[in-house]
């Protein structure tokens, strides 16, 4: 009993050793830790734990897979975090020692400790909205509004006069989605759909139904708008995606934070001159986002303009929210409405 127990222990012995040996061995990183956050625009210490036995020949060093240094010694780098988009970013380190390459990678999360310009806004005009309109996509065409709205068995795709507020023409989404999010991209025009997994494609001329496309990534459809190359689509969370106007493939994300962290719940999407104008659901706001970094510039509260006293049962007054925005951008006229608002308001933003 004596020999297997001295046995087993000479066994745990060597075991320890060879594990404590072999994690000796490893190249990790020491500088950050993972999952570490750093505000944007400051700089990064990156550095390597590397065993002193190892010989080092290069180390590459890559954020998202893009090279920023390259050292032929352990020495720290520094990265620049000034233009790279807030978020997770994976940091990625290629060691080459004789035969040998490793690559060590980590996660860091980069934030912003900018607060949002506070922006006031004017009221312009103030025109009737449809009661019955559950707005979740709004844009300008053409001197008309688009809008999309949602809720299964109600949901509509409709072009509407602004003066009036009465749809020019109309078509019923399928009894099975719940409309979210709609823009014009050339003769066609793309609606979003809530939790059915799937985007939906119109003749913008007739508003027929033409094709169906599904979603990948993203988790569901929310908001969408066309910056003229890509389309942008939000999911409910803090991301955006971009997609493909063609193909409707998803081609990457940013992620969008202001001074408090992940601004979440992003809805109803407007571009408009370069910037990337959101609804924050239930907040009854709207943040400009820059689309490089994700970071929200500005914001501007419009919680004065939401119906008071007017939705009578509990449900209607729980979804008695801002959301719709609609750019006309030869006539500089920016509008804004709510799900089931009684009035679409024009406004004017300034930063006085």
């Amino acid at each position: 009993m004596r020999k297997i127990i001295a046995f087993i222990l000479l066994s745990a012995t060597l075991f320890q050793f060879a594990c404590n040996n072999k994690v000796g061995s490893y190249i990790t990183f020491k500088d950050p830790l993972q999952g570490q956050s750093f505000n944007s625009g400051k700089p990064v210490k990156i550095e390597l734990d590397i065993p002193e036995k190892t010989e080092v020949q290069a180390i590459s060093y890559l954020i998202d897979g893009k090279q920023f240094a390259e050292k032929t010694s352990r020495d720290f780098v520094t990265l620049d975090t000034q233009n790279l988009p807030l978020g997770y970013r994976m940091l990625t380190a290629i060691v080459k020692s004789g035969d040998q390459i490793d690559t060590i990678t980590n996660n860091i999360i980069l934030t912003t400790d900018k607060k949002p310009l506070k922006l006031k806004y004017t009221l312009v005009n103030t025109f009737p909205h449809d009661t019955s309109s559950y707005t979740q996509g709004l844009s300008f065409v053409e001197g008309k509004l688009l809008e999309s709205t949602g809720r299964k068995g109600q949901s509509q795709l409709k072009y509407v006069a602004i003066q009036t507020g009465k749809a020019i023409k109309s078509v019923p989404l399928k009894p099975e989605y719940f409309g979210e999010g709609s823009t014009k991209v050339g003769n066609q025009i793309v609606v979003l759909t809530w939790q059915e997994n799937v985007g939906l494609v119109y003749d913008a001329a007739t508003l027929e139904e033409k094709a169906t496309f599904p979603y990948q990534s993203s988790r569901e459809g929310w908001g969408l708008t066309y910056n003229g190359k890509q389309l942008l689509r939000s999911d409910g969370s803090n991301k955006i995606w971009f997609m493909n106007a063609t193909t409707f493939k998803e081609e990457g994300f940013i992620e969008v934070y202001d001074h408090k962290g992940a601004v979440e719940q992003l809805n109803e999407l407007e571009y408009i001159d370069g910037k990337l104008y959101a609804n924050v659901y239930g907040a009854n706001r709207i943040v400009v986002i820059d689309l490089k970094t994700g970071a929200v510039e500005a914001e501007v509260d419009l919680g004065k303009l939401v119906p008071k006293n007017f939705f009578k049962d509990d449900y209607e007054i729980s979804n008695n929210v801002l959301n719709g925005i609609a750019y006309d951008a030869a006539g500089k006229r920016l509008f804004v409405t709510g799900k089931k608002w009684p009035n679409l308001f024009e406004i004017k933003l300034s930063e006085k």
